[in-house]
Order: structure tokens, then C-alpha cells, then sequence
């Protein structure tokens, strides 16, 4: 199959009436790249899909595919492949049926369509089930079905709608690993949009996180996860911890931040920034990158905390501490710590100044 084509968003903005469902968002998806669009419930993210699909119409603002501008196109003459939640597939056509509407549609020659039902099928691991019915088949497998229909006709972008929504967990794990190396092996330009934080880590190329209709950062998963833009994106992945400071100093290699009277912390300075010395900042730092310090040499920085509450999730206990800032911190720490051990103790936190990094402040703007 062809790879895919490259997606230029340029100042894309929906009104529903007078709400602002999209606002001036600016996004390039790369060719052959996995973008995932990750936000909470109203954050814009489906209403972008649907004006990228064709089935909403941009109030303001331009759409391109592979440099050819799509803005006014209807769905059907933009050739997009989809794949929604519910899979959508017809219940009285076998499997192969499903998967050769597509082509028939587009009037491709019978001995073609029969090629390329017959090579997807063994793309997706379903070279058996080609004259089976849809309710004849698991949750995973009529997915897979969804997504051979949805690529069969080679289709320059494949846009996902909450495409694991409907399944369980231990499936939703194991249909994200075969969507990635189906997509990798296609080379097909993907966009998905999920409200799944652990789905846009682990399958993304880059992920884009949306809010209110803003974009609020796009970068790879490591960086939306290790440095975060802001408190938004910081708060919104995964468990965060966030520290108020002050800078009081700036190197090429360390940051100095004051969090109470004589106590500083040292955070690996991203880009020295002289002018920000004195403002107030956030320090962000992951529960998992917090340990338990037995001296304050082991590490970095150390501060000390009460611990208030410990809870055992498995692989992990989780300890709930009171610093001595005033802020609660959340450490993660390996199961073979007894979820009891450190019940009712002062405690010493240490990390080191690469696990951490600096937000701004925005409550103090």
C-alpha cells in the first residue's frame, strides 16, 4: 500500500451558534506519522476530527492534504479512511463483503477487489473469517475487520474515533499493539482522537492535548509526559506533583528555585532564561521519580514530609505525604515496600534535578 499524505491545519475555527467549539488551531501532521488528539470531554477534539472528515464545515480557516486544499470538499471527495467506536459494519455482509464495499463503491475491477480483500485480510490476521458475519465474530476481530475497510482503498489520512472505546482492557491493550504495526506497516498518515492518556502515550508518534479549543501542547509522548508546557497539560497526563517556587538563580546546567525560607531545590536548567529569575514557578515532578531518602546526599534535592496515608495498587504502594512546604506530595514507590511501613513517619523525599521540571506559575500572572 502507498503511504500516506501530509495534514496542514491553518487557523481552524468552529462556532456552534456563539460557542467557539475550535479556536484558531494551528496543527501539521507529518506523513506517514501517528498523531493522537488527547483532551477531556468538550476540549474540541472531535469537533476537529469532524471538520478534518468533511463532516462539519470550517467557520474560518483552511484544511490541506498533501499541499491540495480540501477546505470546501464533501466527505466523500476527500477519500479519508475512518474508523469509528462502533465499527459500523453492515450485519447481513460477510466479513469480505465489509471490507470490498469500499472498493465496489469506487468501482474497482472484480479481480482487483478480490486481491486486495483477500491481501487485508491477511494484513489483519483474518484470512479465515473472510466469509463470516460480523455478529460472528469477537470484539477485537470486528474491529479489525473496521480498520481493514477503512484502509483497503488506500486512502491518503485514516482518522480513528475513540477507536478502543468499546473494548475491555486487557483486549484495548493488545488491539493498540496490533493498530501501531498494522499502521507502521502501511506507513498510512493517522489521526486519533481519544480522552485515554495511557492509549496516546503508548501509540503516538506525537500526541496533541486540546483544551477549551486550544491546542496546549503538541510533542512526542516522552516530552508531554517528562515536560509538560503547562499546568494543564502537566495536571491532565498521568499524576503530577506541583511544588511553588521562586528562581533565584539560572546557569546553563542548573536552575536554583527557593520553595520556603533557606530551602532550595536544583532543577536542570531546558533553556536558561535570565529574565525569569524572581518570578514564581511550578516544579513538576512524577510521583515515580520521588524516593525515599535515607540522607540528604543520596540526591539532588531532598525535602522532609509527613506521611499521611499509604495505599497498595499492586505493583506499587503509594504514599500520600504532607511536605513541609504545605504541599501534598505523592510518592510511588516499588510493592516490596510494605504499604505500612512508613505509616505515621517523618520521612525524608529526595529526587534528583533531571526528574523534575519547571512550569510557570499561572495563578500568578
Amino acid at each position: 500500500m502507498a503511504l500516506g499524505d501530509s495534514l496542514s491545519i491553518s487557523n481552524a475555527t468552529k462556532y456552534y451558534k456563539k460557542f467557539k467549539a475550535v479556536d484558531d488551531v494551528n496543527l501539521t501532521v507529518n506523513k506517514g506519522e501517528f498523531l493522537t488528539i488527547l483532551g477531556p470531554s468538550g476540549s474540541g477534539k472531535t469537533s476537529l476530527l469532524k471538520l478534518i472528515a468533511g463532516f462539519e464545515e470550517l467557520s474560518d480557516g483552511s484544511i490541506l492534504l498533501n499541499n491540495l486544499d480540501i477546505t470546501k470538499k464533501k466527505p466523500y471527495e476527500r477519500e479519508i479512511g475512518m474508523l469509528f467506536q462502533n465499527y459500523a459494519l453492515f450485519p447481513h455482509m460477510t466479513v469480505s463483503d465489509n471490507i470490498a464495499y469500499p472498493l465496489r463503491l469506487r468501482k474497482f475491477p472484480k479481480e482487483e477487489i478480490i486481491e486486495r480483500v483477500q491481501s487485508i485480510l491477511k494484513l489483519v490476521h483474518l484470512e479465515e473469517y473472510g466469509s463470516r458475519y460480523p455478529e460472528q465474530l469477537s470484539g477485537g476481530q470486528q474491529q479489525r475487520v473496521a480498520l481493514a475497510r477503512a484502509i483497503v482503498f488506500n486512502p491518503p489520512l485514516l482518522l480513528l474515533d475513540e477507536p478502543l472505546g468499546a473494548l475491555d482492557k486487557n483486549l484495548r491493550k493488545q488491539m493498540q499493539l496490533e493498530i501501531m504495526q498494522i499502521q507502521e506497516k502501511v506507513g498510512i498518515t493517522t489521526i486519533s482522537v481519544t480522552h485515554d492518556q495511557e492509549e496516546a502515550l503508548v501509540m503516538s508518534d506525537r500526541i496533541c492535548v486540546m483544551n477549551n479549543g486550544r491546542i496546549e501542547q503538541v510533542d512526542s509522548p516522552k516530552n508531554i509526559y517528562k515536560h509538560p508546557k503547562n499546568r494543564f497539560v502537566a495536571e491532565f497526563i498521568g499524576e503530577i506533583n506541583l511544588i511553588k517556587g521562586e528562581i533565584i538563580n539560572i546557569t546553563d546546567e542548573i536552575t536554583k528555585v527557593k520553595i520556603k525560607d533557606n530551602l532550595t531545590v536544583k532543577i536542570k536548567t531546558d533553556v536558561a532564561q535570565p529574565g525569569i529569575i524572581g518570578k514564581s514557578m511550578l516544579i513538576a515532578i512524577r510521583p515515580e521519580n520521588i524516593q525515599i531518602a535515607q540522607e540528604s546526599s543520596e540526591f539532588h534535592n531532598t525535602i522532609h514530609a509527613k506521611v499521611l496515608d499509604t495505599i497498595y495498587v499492586g505493583d506499587s504502594v503509594i504514599i500520600q505525604t504532607k511536605a513541609v512546604t504545605g504541599e501534598n506530595i505523592t510518592v510511588k514507590v516499588p510493592a516490596h515496600m510494605s504499604d505500612s511501613r512508613f505509616d505515621n513517619r517523618d520521612i525524608l523525599l529526595g529526587w534528583n534535578h533531571k526528574d523534575a521540571c519547571l512550569i510557570f506559575d499561572e495563578t500568578q500572572t
